[in-house]
């Protein structure tokens, strides 16, 4: 028999993702933006005049689903996108002073997350270490070949 949905931590990970989207959306709409959108601002953040192809992997997902959310973005004006001068293949995206702007205003999504947990920004930072040692692990390759 299959251990209850609540002793598995798949499920406890999964409803938690969700609970936090659906906390951080009437924020998100609010500023224009979807999550997946707020996840590439964010990516932009740590380094921007990035490729398609250099976001998508920063968040683990494939370059055809970065592509189209970039495109609205950028008619947004959030960011703006230029193909490489070195390698016609890639394209690069740089936030705009609007992209930085809404990146600030982002921040107000980690300051709701911090108050409605109840947590403290260190326990939260624990947490957060422990769940990214969990997926490194389960990335990995068992064999050793990683």
């Amino acid at each position: 028999m299959p251990l209850p949905l609540d002793n598995q931590l798949c499920f406890t990970l999964y409803a938690t993702s969700m609970t936090i989207n659906r906390t951080y959306k009437p924020m998100l709409d609010e500023m224009g933006i979807t999550y997946p959108q707020y996840l590439v601002l964010n990516a932009l953040g740590e380094a921007d005049g990035m490729s398609v192809g250099s976001i998508a992997h920063r968040l683990a997902l494939e370059s055809s689903t970065i592509t189209p959310l970039v495109k609205r973005m950028e008619q947004a004006g959030l960011v703006t996108r230029q193909r490489s001068r070195t390698d016609e293949r890639q394209v690069q995206v740089d936030l705009t002073a609007a992209g930085r702007a809404l990146l600030v205003r982002c921040n107000c999504l980690n300051e709701t997350l911090i108050e409605r947990s109840g947590m403290t920004l260190a326990e939260l930072d624990a947490l957060n270490r422990q769940v990214q040692a969990l997926r490194d692990a389960l990335n990995s390759d068992p064999a050793g070949d990683s």
